[in-house]
């Protein structure tokens, strides 16, 4: 055993190395370096996170050759979260959701002063952070993957259930309206022709819709158009005022704080990156409970008062290990936790490759070099962070209008020019109103790129399932892990509400006494 564990470390260590080489190229790494830097400056301005950058650039990079696509889209996603913290120490507006804790101690830290030692450490966790879940997601993802290859149609189905279940359940407010948005992408990937009979379904007669609804057309009309018509429409002009720079640097007593700050937060962080119910809100909310639990004496008085750097670098850590080890169940699953990984999705299948436990034997030149890029990437962010803060924070004074009429021109061309046909920009902009719409009443639109994606896939493993079981459904009950997987789905959809339930009861029991 200790043989056949020695081998497949090698194994893994010598893919990675073919990664590093692939990566490595001149522009290869010149496309990290872009991405690193689009999604530092995406980070940096609110209101625009890496998702509404994917989804824009989509249709742009459609031409370009997959595995320097997916390093630049991956330099995206990871540089957003850097770029996050500078926004919320220095304006306490969060450039992304994962960076909304730091704006409770890095703030007060900027207004007292110190806003370079909160960048520092933001800076110097997240690239610690980084790195270690990225050495978890190289030994742990082709273990999820060659155990996930050995699943058969009804376990394929199930995980696919909890994809959406998981996706509608996590990433919104309520239960109800992630799962209502879910069934709008479920009916979106219905459109088109039937994989089996070849008959048109929901077209409404428009020869454009045979072929489907393009992911991309919907990828960058939810989260592009509909951010800048949400903008337009909803928000007023905001008065932003800006803390001062100072020189970028921690002092000795900075340094001792923070280093363990930034290993607890990488060690909340990395699991719930890994599972499919992950995202940033609960690790970095629970990083910042941690800290300010074990801080003592003077830095304990930090917190909530002048700031304390613990606050900053422990949700900082934990933000960026969850955002990095989400890449295994995206990759090993195609279970996307955020919704920039829901539109990283959208980018693969752009690219007929659909992630999942097959996608470490078809295409193990692209995930290695995806892999690889992340251990670059995070070194490309620390350079560009640290010495270049004074660089960023000048992105600030851009005036929203320019801002957000600059992306829209950016959708509209790149939409247009992936099949020159007018019915997809009035389908952009449809789909844009819905995304509007969905934001105005506070519906989650991650679940609709999921649904569309994943529904047609469900779909052939569920009729692949019940021809296995000759048209019984109780093929779903019969293998054991089918049964697990249906007994997880049903967990995540109930769980929640009885907590939620138990502890109202226990809050109106608490006050009657």
């Amino acid at each position: 055993r200790a043989d056949t564990h020695r081998v497949a470390v090698m194994d893994v260590l010598n893919a990675l190395m073919a990664g590093f080489a692939t990566a490595a190229t001149p522009a290869n790494l010149l496309w990290a370096l872009l991405g690193c830097a689009l999604g530092t400056a995406v980070g940096v301005l609110p209101g625009i996170g890496p998702a509404v950058a994917v989804a824009m650039l989509l249709p742009i990079t459609a031409k370009v050759e997959i595995t320097a696509s997916m390093i630049f889209f991956a330099g995206i996603y990871y540089g957003a979260m850097y770029g996050g913290s500078t926004t919320s120490v220095l304006l306490n507006t969060p450039g992304e959701t994962g960076s909304m804790v730091t704006a409770l101690e890095g703030n007060r830290m900027a207004k007292n002063g110190r806003a370079g030692a909160a960048l520092a450490t933001a800076a110097l966790g997240s690239f610690v952070a980084g790195t270690v879940a990225t050495v978890v997601v190289t030994l742990f993802a082709p273990w999820v993957a060659d155990f996930a290859v050995r699943l058969g149609p009804p376990e394929y189905f199930l995980l696919m259930v909890l994809a959406f279940t998981t996706v509608s359940a996590v990433l919104g407010k309520s239960t109800v309206r992630g799962l209502t948005a879910l069934f709008v992408g479920l009916a979106m990937g219905c459109v088109g022709m039937d994989q089996i009979s070849g008959a048109a379904r929901y077209t409404l007669g428009q020869p454009e819709l045979l072929d489907g609804i393009d992911i991309v057309l919907a990828a960058v009309g939810l989260f592009a158009v509909a951010e800048v018509l949400y903008a337009a429409l909803y928000e007023g002009r905001v008065q932003e005022t800006q803390n001062a720079m100072g020189r970028v640097h921690m002092s000795l007593r900075d340094w001792r704080r923070s280093v363990p700050a930034w290993l607890r937060g990488t060690a909340i962080g990395t699991p719930f990156g890994c599972i499919p119910a992950g995202g940033t809100e609960i690790p970095t909310f629970l990083s910042y409970a941690v800290e300010k639990k074990l801080a003592r004496g003077q830095d304990l008085a930090e917190f909530g008062r002048q700031g304390a750097i613990e606050g900053v670098a422990g949700p900082e850590a934990a933000n960026n290990a969850a955002v990095t080890a989400a890449m295994i169940p995206l990759l090993t699953l195609g279970i996307p936790t955020s919704n920039t990984t829901a539109v990283l999705l959208g980018a693969f299948q752009n690219y007929g490759i659909n992630p999942g436990p097959q996608l470490f034997t078809t295409s193990a030149s692209l995930v290695w070099a995806l892999i690889a890029s992340l251990y670059i990437g995070n070194l490309m962010l620390l350079v560009l962070n640290l010495p270049l803060v004074g660089v960023w924070v000048r992105l600030l004074k851009i005036p929203r209008p320019q801002l957000y009429a600059g992306i829209l021109i950016f959708a509209t061309v790149g939409a247009y020019g992936m099949r020159q046909s007018a019915f997809d920009l009035f389908l952009l902009y449809a789909i844009g109103v819905l995304g509007v719409l969905m934001r105005r009443f506070d519906f989650p639109t991650a679940p609709v790129v999921v649904g569309m994606i994943l529904g047609p896939l469900a779909e052939a493993q569920m009729r692949n399932a019940v021809a296995i079981g000759e048209g019984s459904w109780a093929v779903f009950v019969q293998r054991p892990m089918s049964a697990a997987l249906l007994a997880v789905v049903l967990a995540v959809l109930v769980l929640p509400r009885l907590l939620r339930g138990w502890a109202v009861r226990r809050m109106a029991l608490a006050r009657t006494a």
